[in-house]
């Protein structure tokens, strides 16, 4: 029954402990320089390409960072991880999901939530670097790609264990949520961003994506109907929501993976905390801080956060006995 009851995590200073200062302050304000990362461009097998950062520290063990819809390598929580696992002794691997990170890709396909074959893809490149032991963490939508790939693919024996952070195990409860109160402010500033290179690409590829149906884009409803469920091979935004929600293939998983959603997290619903998945699962384990908003988790007196300190303890309490 691996469910966290009592998180270490439940007493942030008191602003962080409203649920959009510390998303915001996360997201916008707190400032972490990046690692001195070397990037390689990876060719991936369908001819398209993606960037991956990487700093090689020790050549036996190994961290992969996903992070989040429209983030990239260098977002500030994964900078922060990044230098965390540095210090001790990592090496880290920092991928950019196709479009993301400064160079816009080659094929009219972009990304999504259910992104598992680039992910194997990263998986591979780190792998074939001969490291012993690899550690995966996922941001929101990088959560869903990091638990999606666990529960779906054959999954080497190097790869020891994984930490899942603010991610929507139910893809179409979080849309509902965003779609609620302050949310649309998230929501608002999520879609500028996503009307821009989808009209990028209506101007590389205008026979795969209508220009027209850009301007109607007012939620992920419009996002997900009208672009990523049909440049992605999904039937409907329904289909897509449900092939590539979490909460459907949690059950697959033997791998170790640690889940950090806090329940004052503004991006989810009710249905993105699994606690009977956990709690019938000797793999997937669940903590649910009372605190912490979205991919936030502030710590007082330090540039670091709380996950990033408990994916190290969660990795360290997954090693096999000498």
């Amino acid at each position: 029954m691996p469910i966290i009851e009592q998180s270490e995590y439940n007493f942030p200073s008191i602003i962080y402990r409203n649920r959009h200062i510390s998303t915001i302050y996360a997201a916008l304000f707190k400032r972490f320089e990046a690692p001195e990362y070397t990037r390689e461009k990876h060719e991936l097998s369908d001819g398209d390409f993606i960037n991956i950062d990487f700093i090689i520290k020790d050549p036996k063990k190994a961290v992969i960072l996903c992070h989040g819809l429209e983030g990239d390598s260098r977002r500030t929580y994964n900078n922060t991880c990044a230098a965390y696992f540095q210090e001790k002794g990592f090496s880290v691997f920092a991928w950019n999901n196709r479009s993301c990170g400064g160079e816009m890709n080659r094929l009219p396909r972009l990304y999504h939530h259910g992104a598992v074959d680039d992910l194997d893809e990263v998986v591979q490149f780190v792998l074939q670097k001969e490291f012993e032991d690899v550690y995966l963490i996922g941001y929101s939508m990088g959560g869903v790609q990091l638990l999606n790939y666990l529960g779906w693919t054959k999954i080497d024996e190097r790869i020891k264990a994984a930490v899942s952070i603010s991610v929507p195990t139910h893809i179409a409860t979080s849309a509902a949520v965003l779609k609620q109160g302050f949310n649309r402010v998230y929501l608002k500033n999520f879609t500028i961003d996503i009307k821009k290179k989808l009209k990028y690409k209506a101007a590389q590829f205008p026979d795969f994506i209508n220009r027209d149906l850009i301007d109607e884009i007012s939620s992920f409803d419009e996002v997900d109907q009208y672009f990523t469920a049909p440049l992605h091979g999904f039937a409907s935004r329904d289909d897509y929501y449900q092939r590539v929600s979490p909460e459907f293939s949690l059950k697959n998983i033997t791998t170790p993976v640690l889940i950090i959603n806090s329940l004052d997290d503004p991006f989810l619903g009710e249905r993105c905390y699994p606690r009977a998945i956990a709690q019938d699962s000797a793999y997937v384990y669940l903590e649910t801080p009372k605190y912490g908003g979205h991919c936030a988790f502030p710590l007082r007196n330090s540039m670091h956060s709380y996950v990033e300190k408990r994916a190290y303890e969660f990795f360290e309490s997954c090693k096999e006995p000498a």
